[in-house]
């Protein structure tokens, strides 16, 4: 099966990409390669017992892309990437890039065996490179012996776990590139990433990217916020997810260095940070609590080098944002999705209240349009809420063997239909308001759960809020709010709905139910698993107490 394009772009689309810039003719492992050629010294790479530079970077891809090609495996065809955060994921993607191989590093931990297994299988799989014991059942069950079954696999590299006391080096050992070869492939309009989403709604699809769409968003975030050769990104993100792997794209495109996040034994993050001299974090409003928490701890005003926090998954809290431009790191809220990659985002120069309640403006080669919930093709005034659409250079090119999925997210006139809610506002800046299927209808009246979970979260006792519908025979639903504290810290539901009702929220809006949880759960992007709450709370096994906010509860009904 080849990875055909089911990409719905017009020629005339794609040359006016290259005309403005958006694209060009580089593919990812060309951009590296040319960092290789002007600084072969300057560091690319760094997991927590490897620092690799360009050229050793590049050299282990050309190894790795010489024995799968030894293999059999040709352009067009999948590898699948499963290990834990190191050094080894950066090499086999610039080897894909190289080959013009689709890469699927969107294998995480929590993955089964029988999962990998299964999307290997559906992708057709040509090649796999896996750690030894990754993955949540790799004690009881062996995925290389199930892959080496398959009938599309070609080649099966497995990889020692860092601490094994045989680690062998990884990706870092394979024999020298073999002369048979063939060139880097030119071609930077080939499905070079294949992203599988979460799938809390259901079977995950494939995102199919290309270096162009990849490259395009990489570019652009590292020219607003100063990316270049003295640059260390460091994310919290795993590379199996699409935050991750974007400062790993933007690192490559710059000549800047990555780190992923593996601490050392007995490290903290901060003790990281300063150790790898990071100046810009991606990471999750988590991520930002905790680093805070420890710099008060040890009574420090700055995280060394560290200017810039890319904040994703969730609202930061107000507090957050403030305490994180006291010690000169400046936070960049945001938005995207595995679609589309970060496409919109705040500047360095904007003031705090448009990091708190805003999403940004959409960057170079992107652009958003809203349009009605009702209605994907006709377009809303400016300040009103409708679906999110967009549509530029780092779009996707479609769904993986599924032309009808890929359709179907498009309205008529060749916008992305996201799936979720917002509105922009005068000046261009975008402002989330949930997703169209988490939308809760009280009595005809629509009420927004990221609004009131982004309020909620402002509270200074609340580190993670979510808003949920409860049925309700006369209205349909009605707001059930659920949080969960920071370490130490308590709220009454009374003062959460008075904080509520200062931060502006309708009296509409006000939840009628309450539960406060002693975890609530994420995914690896850092984004609450509402569906879970839901189907909990649906089938009885959580249960809300009622709340009501005395100032208008007799308005409410």
């Amino acid at each position: 099966m080849k990875n055909t394009t089911l990409t719905l772009l017009s020629a005339t689309q794609i040359d006016d990409f290259y005309k403005a810039g958006i694209w060009q003719h580089d593919t990812i492992y060309m951009a590296a390669l040319a960092h290789a050629r002007s600084q072969p010294d300057a560091y690319a790479v760094r997991d927590r017992l490897r620092r690799l530079t360009y050229a050793q970077l590049l050299g282990a891809a050309d190894r790795l892309a010489a024995r799968l090609h030894a293999a059999g495996v040709r352009a067009g065809q999948r590898v699948g990437v499963w290990t834990s955060s190191r050094v080894e994921t950066a090499i086999a993607f610039l080897a894909c890039s190289r080959n013009a191989y689709s890469c699927c590093p969107s294998l995480h931990r929590d993955h089964t065996v029988a999962d990998i297994l299964a999307l290997m299988t559906r992708t057709h799989a040509a090649a796999f490179v896996g750690e030894v014991g990754y993955g949540a059942d790799a004690q009881r069950h062996d995925i290389f012996t199930m892959l080496e079954a398959l009938e599309s696999m070609r080649a099966v590299v497995r990889i020692n776990p860092l601490d094994s006391a045989d680690a062998d080096g990884g990706l870092l050992v394979l024999a020298d590139a073999e002369p048979q070869q063939p060139p880097p492939s030119q071609d930077p309009n080939r499905v070079v990433y294949l992203a599988f989403t979460s799938g809390t709604t259901g079977e995950p699809k494939g995102v199919m990217h290309s270096d162009n769409t990849l490259l395009s968003n990489a570019r652009a975030i590292a020219r607003d916020w100063s990316f270049g050769a003295d640059s260390v990104l460091y994310t919290m993100s795993p590379l199996s997810h699409n935050l991750g792997l974007g400062g790993l794209i933007s690192a490559l495109a710059m000549g800047s260095e990555l780190v992923v996040h593996d601490l050392p034994r007995g490290a903290s993050v901060l003790d990281r940070l300063l150790d790898t001299s990071a100046t810009f974090l991606f990471g999750v409003p988590t991520h930002a609590i905790d680093l805070l928490t420890e710099l008060k701890a040890r009574n420090m005003r700055s995280a060394g080098r560290l200017q810039g926090f890319r904040i994703s998954g969730a609202a930061a809290p107000r507090e957050v944002i403030a305490e994180l431009l006291g010690c000169g790191v400046k936070p960049q809220s945001g938005y995207g999705m595995t679609e589309a990659c970060s496409h919109h985002y705040t500047l360095p120069d904007d003031e705090p209240w448009r990091i708190l309640e805003t999403s940004g403006k959409a960057c170079k080669g992107y652009e958003v349009r809203i349009f009605s919930t009702d209605n994907p093709e006709v377009e809303v005034p400016v300040g009103e809420v409708g679906q999110i659409g967009g549509r530029g250079g780092s779009l996707m090119l479609g769904y993986f063997d599924n032309q009808t999925a890929t359709e179907e997210a498009f309205n008529s006139s060749g916008w992305f239909m996201t799936g979720d809610l917002g509105r922009l506002d005068a000046d261009g800046y975008l402002v989330m308001t949930g997703r169209k299927k988490d939308l809760i209808i009280r009595g005809g009246h629509n009420i927004y759960p990221a609004r009131i979970e982004n309020l909620a979260m402002q509270h200074p006792a609340v580190a993670r809020a979510v808003a949920l519908p409860v049925p309700d025979a006369r209205l349909g639903e009605k707001v059930c709010l659920a949080i969960m504290t920071r370490p130490g810290a308590s709220v009454t539901v009374d003062a959460l709905l008075e904080h509520l009702d200062a931060s502006g929220l309708s009296r509409y809006d006000m939840p009628e139910f309450y539960l406060e949880l002693k975890e609530i759960p994420l995914t690896a992007s850092g984004k609450i698993l509402k569906r879970g709450l839901a189907d909990d709370l649906a089938a009885g096994r959580i249960t809300p107490q009622p709340a009501r906010w005395n100032i208008a509860a007799k308005e409410v009904a």
